[in-house]
């Protein structure tokens, strides 16, 4: 067989042929449609994500503040097995709010710190304490990464959906042709197999 003749016709479906069936230029469109949706789809997705991560950082870098805080007792070292991939510990802090009243929290602090000794905390709008804000290189990883997922989350549930449908389709289709040959094997009420 010659290369000519093993040559795959491209965008087949949106030709005009006896062979093509109403199935066929449907399906053609679902895909169409399915891969400008996935793509402009990811796009709003992704950048409504980022927005998002953003802002709520901002928003938490505004109510957070840092304050000097003292440790009421002992910081206790939690041992080899339990030590944590930033190698603080809790311990029980105390701190002066802005309107003088005192505060007592848990807080991750160097281990075997002494108590009286001061640490850097911080709190949120209400006094608690808040993990640090992000910073600016923090906050930019986390813009991208989130929005990288929401775009492939949003591509990935309308080139599912389209799949669903082409399933849908080719189900379909294959009923089509059962009932042809079933009329080409019956044309004088029949079989012949």
């Amino acid at each position: 067989m010659a290369a000519s003749e093993c040559k795959k016709v491209r965008l087949w479906r949106w030709r005009r042929s006896p062979l093509r069936r109403r199935s066929d230029v449907i399906e053609a469109w679902v895909v169409l449609c399915g891969w400008v949706f996935a793509l402009v789809g990811a796009l709003f997705a992704g950048m409504a994500a980022a927005d998002a991560v953003v802002h709520s950082a901002q928003q938490q870098r505004a109510e957070s503040r840092k304050v000097t805080a003292v440790l009421v007792k002992d910081a206790e070292d939690p041992g080899p097995s339990r030590v944590t991939t930033d190698h603080l510990v809790w311990a029980t802090v105390r701190w002066t709010e802005p309107d003088g009243s005192t505060r007592t929290d848990e807080a991750r602090v160097p281990p075997k710190a002494q108590a009286g000794s001061k640490v850097e905390v911080w709190t949120d709008r209400n006094g608690t304490i808040a993990n640090e804000p992000l910073s600016e290189s923090e906050l930019v990883l986390h813009s991208i990464a989130g929005g990288v997922l929401a775009g492939a989350a949003g591509a990935g549930l309308v080139l599912g959906s389209t799949w669903v449908v082409r399933l849908g389709l080719e189900r379909r289709r294959l009923e089509e042709w059962a009932e042809e040959w079933e009329r080409m094997d019956t044309p004088w009420g029949w079989k012949t197999g």
